[in-house]
């Protein structure tokens, strides 16, 4: 109720300000980019709880009380980082940094004792990536007595490396298992989310480091989820499988997967100056990408929005494929002819249908019609301010 009653708040202050008149941009100029940012930026932490006396720091409000788990807390901390090196914006730092410190567990790795029971790979995998990119904008590093936030993200890569987290034989044999706990439905699961993020923070940490542990890791990987056929000949990237019928592949696709796969070849890619196979990679991935998730130019969840099922988690995965793409652009800058139009298309979209709420800005889930669709959040919020930040120049 507390969190229910500020948000209001800040919105009817927000209304009282004069913000009524919904979100206007021109995508060819960054300044007017840099202001819509921020103000969809703004309206996303009114849905955050974390500085509010008596609420959990560092995570949106999680069920029973809210709608929201904890993995979606590290791709805020993420997306506001990007922000940040995108815009020049630091406001938020201190809110990033207590957030990325509070959820680091007893053991530094992202693993809090709150939500260790009910986590998955890809939860532990997502948290360490707020951690490295913090570490790749030079976020001020946490205060004496705390683990750097390269530490952090080491920490979790050595967590995620382990044999004991993998599938010790058959057809998925060292591919990452969802879950980490083997009490969890979803434990015999092999999503591509859980072995994507991992594939993403080995390429980051090859990338920053040099360590050719992360370099291998990385490459290895990308081969295990093509092998298995969790990416396709054609560069579809599938959900997963069940470990005991690894070719029996559940073929949804989530743009998040595309993204976070697309970020991380991105990575290899310059870490490699250029290597052909990265570079086949790449381009296999973005033609496919923009042609499943991108229909008439703006964003489209395949698998769920045209049905409007998509739920509480796959409402963020849009800010997860910009941010991606956005970092493709940065990384193999060749791309940009192809990609950045289409990115400019999918934040003119998107930010033309932010005209809800009680503050008349306020943005929905469905980009396309230009309309807004009455669902708010802080999904809806981040997917837009990604969509915004991955056209301006990191």
């Amino acid at each position: 109720m507390a969190r229910i009653a500020s948000n209001s708040l800040a919105r009817l202050l927000l209304a009282a300000n004069g913000a009524l008149a919904g979100l206007t941009v021109d995508v060819e100029d960054a300044a007017s980019v840099k202001a819509a940012a921020a103000l969809v930026a703004q309206d996303l932490m009114t849905f955050y709880p974390g500085n509010n006396p008596g609420q959990p720091v560092g995570i949106f409000t999680p069920p029973p009380d809210g709608d929201y788990y904890w993995w979606t807390g590290g791709a805020l901390w993420s997306s506001l980082l990007d922000y940040r090196n995108r815009s020049g914006e630091k406001k938020y730092d201190k809110d990033i940094s207590q957030g990325l410190i509070w959820q680091m567990g007893p053991n530094d790795d992202y693993m809090p004792t709150n939500w260790t029971a009910s986590m998955g790979n890809d939860d532990q995998a997502l948290w360490a990536l707020a951690a490295i990119e913090a570490e790749e904008v030079s976020l001020q590093e946490p205060s004496q007595g705390n683990p750097q936030w390269l530490a952090l993200a080491k920490n979790v890569f050595n967590d995620l490396h382990a044999a004991e987290r993998r599938v010790d034989d058959g057809d998925c044999k060292g591919a990452l298992r969802w879950q980490i706990s083997q009490a969890n439905q979803g434990y015999n699961y092999i999503s591509s989310s859980a072995n994507i993020y991992y594939f993403n923070l080995a390429a980051q940490l090859a990338h920053l480091t040099g360590n050719k542990t992360y370099e291998d890791a990385a490459s290895d990987t990308f081969k295990l989820l093509q092998n298995i056929g969790f990416i396709s000949e054609k560069y579809d990237v599938y959900d997963g499988a069940q470990a005991s019928k690894c070719k029996d592949i559940n073929k949804a696709q989530f743009s998040s997967n595309a993204g976070m796969l697309l970020q991380g070849s991105a990575f290899m890619y310059n870490h490699t100056n250029g290597a052909d196979d990265w570079k086949q990679r790449i381009d296999g991935l973005v033609s496919r990408t923009l042609e499943v998730f991108f229909p008439d130019g703006v964003a489209f969840e395949a698998a769920c929005e045209k049905a409007s099922i998509c739920n509480s988690d796959q409402v963020f995965y849009k800010s997860l494929l910009h941010r991606g793409l956005g970092s493709t652009i940065e990384k193999a800058p060749y791309t940009s002819a192809t990609v950045l139009p289409i990115l400019k298309s999918s934040a003119k979209s998107a930010a033309s249908q932010c005209n809800g709420g009680d503050n008349g800005r306020l943005c929905g889930f469905h980009w396309s019609t230009g309309k807004f669709d009455n669902t708010t959040g802080a999904g809806q919020q981040m997917g837009v301010l990604s969509a915004l930040v991955s056209i301006l120049s990191a």
